[in-house]
């Protein structure tokens, strides 16, 4: 029987040699800095590899499209986005973390997780079928739309697959198996486009893609020598799990709030078409959060271990990284301001002109969203869910309150600028105003006004 091969020596980190000098002075001896920095890699690799195909095929989805139909998809995927963490639980970083805490409970760890999720899953995609037929009852369209993507959050338990490879830093192994599923389904968009399929053709593929998603992990997990018939499933941990990871599932609900509520107000207030030019600044914007997502996984497990050693070099840490954050944001928003109409008229057409305005707002929002992302492993690391609970609760609430104000009287620019303000009030501000919290408010504060990061 092939025996898991984790403990295995490392491959060849050749990939160093192609750094500048500087750089791979920082790099030398230093083994855990380098599977950090390469774990990184793949998943910025994975994610520009989305980054460019995806939003090359956005762009002709939304032409092949027009406003109005690619309204009604990115009103469907930002209804189903809604109801999606449901089936993830808030279990990701509770699981990478007892993973590293605990590598020997992983069978326990992962089968309790996995059947967690699968529960999520179906109770997630009744209620957002449920939801929409309540919502719009005689919206047939709609309906079917939401249905069909929704079914591929069943899929979601797979992924629990990825976490153990996060745990280990071994990133190659999911982006591999995303990949093969993502490549595939972008070639069978170009074929809908092809032979101008109707709109509901585009739901399928979204699900088609969760299913190839889950199976692509299965395959390379037992490639790796694991098997998932060693898994487990364990009451009393399922129960720890729950008692862990409420009050971020309902933290990753109420992001899922500020983070889509605008395009289905909007839909609800202004129309299809206003949320297909609105959609555009949201995918050109969001099209670099993956930055975010690849550095937070690899470093998550490196916070974990530096809390252990001293609260010195824990904070010392945290701070590059909150930097590193601010600065990458920055490094992105400033270019895409100035662009912004160019961009969106030469990369979508003149039916989404209204879009570029838009986009010149909406991109600093990536600012406190990349702050957000650090700042989560700091609450993941200090256990402090409930808190982090309250700042996002909050900026939801703010979201939602102003959005009904501005929508009606400036349309998809309201959004934007309710969405700048309440991300901006749920990261930095709320921190202003809880004591305990104070010290990482300034921490935040010193990385978007002075990100340095070496």
């Amino acid at each position: 029987m092939a025996q898991p091969q984790d403990n295995l020596p490392p491959v060849p980190q050749a990939w160093i040699r192609l750094l500048p000098e500087f750089a791979r002075s920082r790099l030398a001896g230093r083994s855990g800095l380098v599977k950090i920095a390469g774990n990184i890699g793949w998943q910025v690799g994975d994610n520009l590899l989305r980054m460019g195909i995806g939003l090359l095929l956005g762009i002709w989805v939304a032409r092949y499209l027009g406003p109005e139909q690619f309204g009604l998809l990115s009103y469907a995927l930002a209804f189903v986005a809604l109801f999606a963490p449901l089936a993830m639980l808030g279990l990701d970083d509770i699981v990478v973390r007892n993973l590293v805490r605990d590598p020997g409970a992983k069978p326990a760890i992962l089968g309790t997780s996995f059947l967690l999720r699968l529960a999520g899953g179906v109770v997630s995609t009744l209620a957002t079928v449920v939801v929409i037929a309540w919502l719009r009852p005689d919206d047939r369209q709609s309906l079917w739309l939401v249905a069909i993507i929704a079914a591929g959050t069943l899929f979601q338990a797979f992924h629990t697959i990825e976490l153990w490879f996060n745990a280990q830093l071994q990133a190659r192994y999911p982006v591999l198996a995303r990949n093969g599923a993502f490549l595939l389904c972008a070639l069978g968009k170009i074929a809908l486009i092809l032979v101008g399929a109707p709109l509901v053709a585009f739901a399928w593929i979204s699900l088609a893609e969760a299913i190839l998603g889950a199976a692509g992990l299965v395959i390379v997990y037992r490639a790796r020598g694991h098997r998932l018939g060693a898994w487990t499933g364990r009451l009393r941990m399922a129960t720890a799990l729950l008692k862990d990871c409420w009050p971020l599932l309902f933290s990753c609900v109420i992001i899922a709030v500020y983070l889509r509520i605008d395009q289905v107000m909007l839909g609800e207030m202004a129309g299809s078409q206003a949320v297909g030019v609105y959609s555009v600044a949201v995918r050109l914007a969001e099209v670099w959060l993956f930055v975010s997502a690849a550095v937070y996984w690899s470093v998550l497990p490196g916070l974990v271990q530096a809390r252990a050693v001293s609260e010195a070099l824990f904070y010392e840490r945290l701070q590059k990284y909150y930097n590193l954050m601010a600065l990458s944001a920055y490094a992105i928003a400033i270019p895409t301001t100035l662009l912004a109409d160019w961009l969106v008229i030469t990369l979508f057409g003149t039916a989404y002109r209204e879009a570029g305005p838009m986009l010149a707002v909406l991109i600093w929002a990536n600012l406190f969203l990349y702050l957000e992302s650090a700042r989560s492993a700091f609450f993941n690391v200090m256990n402090w869910y409930r808190i982090h609970l309250l700042t996002v609760v909050l900026g939801a609430g703010l979201n939602v309150l102003l959005n009904l104000y501005l929508i009606p009287r400036y349309g998809g620019l309201g959004a934007v600028v309710a969405s700048c303000i309440a991300y901006w009030f749920a990261v930095h501000g709320s921190c202003l105003l809880y004591r305990p919290l104070h010290k990482t408010g300034w921490m935040l504060t010193r990385a978007i006004f002075y990100p340095k990061v070496w």
